[in-house]
């Protein structure tokens, strides 16, 4: 099933359930979504697209809940991180470091010789090869071990 039709049943289920805290998580999704496709002139969507949407609303909701943590305002801090949660439900699995760095020397040994100690280039290609499984803080993380 597309993850777009997997929101929107999630979705429905959150409004039959009467699920308010995930049922607000969803329709700001199904907000960005709709956002990001008017932004494209109306064109559909992919699922890498929808991926990353949803990694950016993640993003968001990380650095809110580290900006109300230095505020000490745990109780927002904990609503940002639940709703992170529920977000993190339409993204791929992520793969840990262990097999980012796996990835990270596959595609260092397909670079070109001068484009292997290039930080910028390899980040760009393992992300690229990665598509979503992969936070960009694990794989720079990985990159710099093994450049470093």
């Amino acid at each position: 099933m597309s993850l777009s039709k997997n929101i929107d049943q999630a979705f429905l289920q959150a409004m039959r359930d009467k699920n308010q805290d995930v049922l607000s998580v969803l329709r700001m999704l199904k907000s960005a979504i709709k956002n990001k496709s008017i932004e494209m002139m109306g064109k559909e969507l992919t699922e890498d697209d929808i991926i990353a949407t949803v990694k950016s609303e993640i993003k968001k909701r990380k650095d809110s809940a580290e900006a109300y943590k230095q505020g000490l305002r745990q109780d927002l801090v904990d609503k940002e991180l639940a709703e992170v949660k529920v977000l993190e439900e339409y993204m791929p699995e992520q793969l840990s470091l262990e097999e980012v760095k796996i990835k990270v020397q596959e595609v260092i040994a397909e670079l070109a010789e001068e484009d292997k100690t290039n930080f910028g280039k390899v980040m760009r290609s393992v992300m690229e090869a990665l598509k979503g499984q992969a936070d960009g803080s694990v794989v720079g993380q990985a990159v710099k071990e093994i450049l470093g």
